[in-house]
């Protein structure tokens, strides 16, 4: 089907929405009934031909008793869908009243296959009903659908012309309500840069066989079509076979994606599409166990998971192996974020369904905001999550898009990139890409949107991906895994109080009174709280001092000044230089020459990792030169001595 052709019975399809329910709903609702009809009179024409043998086969079935019928009834109807109802839709018209229409509807409905009623069920498209027969609406809508120009039938238009209608409906309606669309539809150049990103660096090189494709946050399913269609273009004359696997918790928008695939023909691939209230990833993992070559999502961002944290358990008691794994010499090393947001968290889903013994392994292309880059503390899940992705050598490129590209949001969005299979010159290493100005004004806003990514702006992208180090340095920066950690180092100094008693060694009890009694003051006496055996050597930079007891030199711990601990954040990459380690290295050239008596208390010591693209990528604005600031002095006082001439005359 060619574009026209598609364009054309969109707008029948629209227009039957402006004339049956302008009146009956607001108009960000009318897909409430639109879709589902739409894949209703699809089905119905798809169904004519072999109708009577499904009634015959469902007779016959009936009559043996068999139970288990879907099988034989969808081989009767030669599709991977069936209706045992008696009507079609055009038998509907036969009904004399409103409410005879209304049963003879609903019976219609009630004889669709399983997989069908899972399409209804989540558009709740039964509850339409009522209100399209108070209005005396229904009727008329079946009519407008049963229109000879509105011709939907295989003979009229093949499956991916039928598919293709489909998304430009739904396209249609999300662009309608822009304010939602940015949470279920992702612009589809985003997806084929994407897409592209994913499959072109293996596409020559990858063999003849079968792949799955998987989407934890499918949304309406577009991402998996989008990446379909670019690994099949990218592998032209190869035996390439794939299978499309998916999981979306908002109802209506599964319904879209199941109604899509089995549009389109594929109902294999719509039986791997699960959804629902009920089919969160996060706590009800449809394919737990299983593993993908290829995935990719859009994660809802910011959006709270305390709910999905609760069935889990709560935040302590979670045990999912996609959350906690084995890192670092750390069994239980987790990947669990704050319930804020739980956006980093589809990206460990990935992770962990990434394969390990394949030729090709496995690639991610995932989208995420800019807080999934920096947020969270050493040792948190967010942290976490990013050292166990560079430190197990993960991450190609993280790919930053312009701003305004999405449908209700301008925030600064980011393509991570993964792949368990790095070609040998990016192993060990990041690319990061700043693309935020390779993008292409939209003539007409669409909501936050005012941009797209033109296919000269999604090659110029994958050109800086595929020079890799030999692209613009203005654009792209190669880093080592390493360049993104650092240590979050505890520093403490000892609690000084001016009625403390030089040498003497005081309990925890005496310290909280003497606390309470007497005054800091950086001359005062160190509290001493602990003292340790003879033959002890003494430590400064870890806590250990000398100080005279008794008269003796020995080794003793201090109570620290919570008012004067601090943290330091060093590179992992610090040079060492003449010291033990880059922590010390540092400590002694920032800290002590400050602070003499500070030591570092290494059971606090963290590892944390962030990626900072305004650090690497910013451009100072240059300074004004004076002759201009000069001239527009000037221009000001020129300016003002005019308007006094004409206050004063």
């Amino acid at each position: 089907m060619n574009s026209t052709t598609n364009q054309r019975l969109a707008q029948l399809i629209w227009n039957i929405a402006d004339d049956v329910l302008r009146d009956l709903y607001v108009r960000g609702k009318y897909r409430d009934v639109i879709l589902p009809m739409t894949v209703l009179r699809r089905l119905d024409s798809v169904l004519a031909e072999t109708k009577q043998n499904v009634l015959s086969t469902k007779k016959t079935l009936d009559a043996a008793s068999i139970v288990n019928q879907d099988a034989a009834l969808r081989q009767a109807a030669a599709q991977d869908f069936y209706n045992t109802s008696p009507f079609l839709l055009k038998d509907l018209r036969a009904a004399s009243t409103q409410m005879q229409l209304r049963q003879n509807f609903e019976a219609y409905l009630d004889g669709f296959s399983p997989n069908v009623q899972e399409i209804l069920e989540n558009f709740e498209f039964r509850n339409q009903i009522p209100r399209l027969t108070k209005a005396d609406a229904l009727g008329t809508l079946i009519e407008k659908f049963l229109d000879p120009t509105l011709d939907l039938s295989p003979k009229s238009l093949d499956n991916h012309g039928m598919g293709s209608l489909f998304e430009e409906l739904v396209r249609r309606f999300n662009e309608e309500n822009n304010e939602e669309a940015g949470e279920h539809w992702t612009p589809r150049d985003v997806v084929k840069l994407m897409t592209r990103l994913m499959f072109e660096p293996i596409a020559d090189s990858i063999p003849d066989g079968t792949y799955l494709l998987y989407d934890g946050a499918m949304g309406t399913g577009g991402m998996l079509t989008v990446a379909d269609d670019t690994l099949n273009e990218l592998t032209a004359g190869k035996k390439i076979d794939t299978h499309l696997y998916g999981q979306e918790i908002n109802a209506e928008t599964f319904a879209i994606a199941k109604a899509d695939l089995i549009l389109k023909g594929d109902g294999r691939a719509a039986d791997n599409i699960k959804g629902g209230p009920e089919f969160s990833t996060l706590s009800n993992d449809a394919f737990a166990g299983k593993e993908f070559d290829f995935m990719l999502s859009n994660p809802p961002y910011g959006k709270s998971w305390k709910t999905d944290q609760e069935r889990m358990g709560g935040a302590k008691s979670i045990t999912d192996p996609r959350f906690i794994v084995e890192h670092d010499g750390d069994p239980e090393f987790s990947l669990v974020t704050r319930s804020s947001d739980g956006q980093m968290l589809f990206l460990a889903n990935l992770i962990a369904k990434m394969k390990n013994d394949t030729v090709t392994g496995s690639r991610i292309a995932e989208i995420h905001n800019g807080s999934s880059l920096f947020t969270g503390d050493a040792g948190q899940g967010e942290s976490n999550i990013r050292r166990y992705v560079m430190e197990n050598d993960l991450v190609e490129a993280i790919v930053a898009l312009p701003l305004n590209l999405f449908y209700n949001t301008g925030i600064a969005t980011y393509i991570w990139v993964l792949s368990n299979r790095k070609q040998d010159r990016r192993k060990g290493k990041v690319q990061l890409i700043d693309a935020t100005k390779w993008f292409t004004p939209l003539r007409k806003n669409l909501g936050s949107k005012n941009c797209e990514l033109s296919a000269a702006n999604i090659d110029a992208i994958m050109a800086t991906f595929h020079a890799f180090d030999e692209a613009d340095a203005e654009v792209s920066k190669i880093f080592d895994n390493a360049d993104f950690g650092y240590y979050k180092v505890a520093v403490d100094r000892p609690l000084r109080l001016v009625d403390a008693e030089p040498g003497r060694v005081y309990k925890p009890a005496e310290i909280k009174a003497l606390r309470a009694a007497s005054e800091r003051a950086d001359a005062a006496p160190a509290v001493i709280k602990k003292l340790h055996k003879l033959g002890v050597v003494a430590d400064p930079l870890r806590g250990l001092f000398e100080a005279e007891v008794d008269g003796k030199t020995r080794v003793v711990e201090y109570e620290r000044d919570t008012e004067l601990s601090d943290t330091e954040q060093i590179p992992l990459t610090e040079p060492a230089g003449e010291y033990a380690s880059g922590i010390e290295a540092f400590l002694r050239r920032e800290v002590l020459p400050y602070a003499s008596d500070a030591w570092i208390d290494e059971s606090k010591t963290k590892i944390g990792y962030e990626v900072s693209f305004t650090r690497h990528f910013y451009k100072p604005a240059p300074m004004r030169t004076l002759d201009e600031i000069r001239a527009d002095i000037r221009a000001l006082e020129a300016e003002t001595d005019d308007l006094l001439s004409e206050i004063v005359g």
